[in-house]
């Protein structure tokens, strides 16, 4: 999906919609902000229909397409929740006592919305065993909507849905078809995800791709092995400005990474979904991505 709007969404209103979707504003606030630059012919839901995602748009694989085969898994995890719930993608190639290397796939901080979904069968169609966790899956899973899975995900514990990552990459790893190769990507919090599971479990994560994410905590940074891959949007101060603290630790420890900053564009330049979609920056990022899967979890 890109922006179809015949007119150009104000930088500020891209700055205001990443606030409100990490928690630093309130939807009030935001609504108030984004009616300031309802003039001349724009209107307040021309600028949110263009913020706010549009899934029905976004589908690059559908769920019934031939190459794939899409189920759902649960997963135990005795230090999170108990018991995780992801959406489980394989090639349709495999045959019996074939396996395929694997990736897990880690949604943004509102639950598994179709987009990440997608990312999933993306993968699959590219000969990957991907599995996309939902951390909502205790609350009822994605509700069908941002805002509220916005809610729903910020109201949980923090470091019980860190542990329900570690265990579903710990399932997909050990997962019969999987090949006991292991990737994962993730973005927005997912991109920290990404992050922290490559530093808390080093030896099993053999690919890392963060998009646009923070680093891990400075308790457990120095365990990261790599190798990583790390996507940035030129336009996310926030994000890039915890890079270059991180990206000292992993000179200094010798590991193996690649940083790409993608200038001009916004946090959330993957998602096709919304307005932040940058066509070229996302397609560029994507076929790197798979380029350093394939050299790190096929050979």
């Amino acid at each position: 999906m890109q922006n179809n709007s015949k007119f150009k969404i104000p930088e500020e209103a891209f700055d205001w919609y990443d606030a409100y979707a990490h928690g630093m504003m309130d939807r009030r606030e935001f609504m108030d902000r984004l009616a300031t630059l309802a003039v001349g012919g724009v209107t307040l839901a021309m600028l949110t229909g263009a913020l706010m995602p549009d899934y029905a748009q976004a589908e690059q694989v559908s769920f019934n397409d031939e190459a794939i085969k899409a189920t759902y898994a649960t997963f135990p995890s005795p230090d999170g929740y108990g018991e995780g719930r992801g959406y489980l993608v394989q090639p349709s190639s495999l045959t019996e006592g074939q396996k395929a290397p694997a990736v897990l796939v880690v949604h943004e901080n509102r639950g598994l919305n179709p987009y990440v979904k997608d990312v999933a069968r993306r993968l699959a169609k590219a000969g990957y065993l991907a599995f996309a966790p939902d951390a909502l899956y205790t609350l009822g899973g994605y509700p069908g909507n941002d805002d509220e899975g916005r809610a729903m995900q910020s109201s949980l514990d923090r470091s019980k849905i860190e542990a329900d990552f570690i265990a579903a990459a710990r399932y997909l790893k050990s997962h019969a078809l999987s090949s006991g190769k292991l990737g994962v990507v993730g973005f927005c919090f997912g991109g920290y995800i990404s992050n922290f599971l490559a530093a808390s479990l080093p030896n099993d994560i053999n690919a890392a791709v963060p998009y646009y994410g923070t680093p891990p905590r400075n308790d457990i940074v120095g365990n990261v092995k790599g190798p990583l891959m790390g996507h940035l949007a030129g336009l996310d101060e926030r994000v890039n400005s915890s890079w270059a603290p991180y990206e000292e630790v992993l000179k200094a420890n010798g590991v193996k990474y690649d940083k790409y900053v993608y200038e001009g564009v916004n946090h959330g330049f993957h998602n096709d979904s919304t307005g932040r979609y940058d066509e070229k920056a996302a397609e560029l990022s994507w076929e790197r991505t798979l380029n350093f899967f394939a050299e790190n979890l096929k050979s």
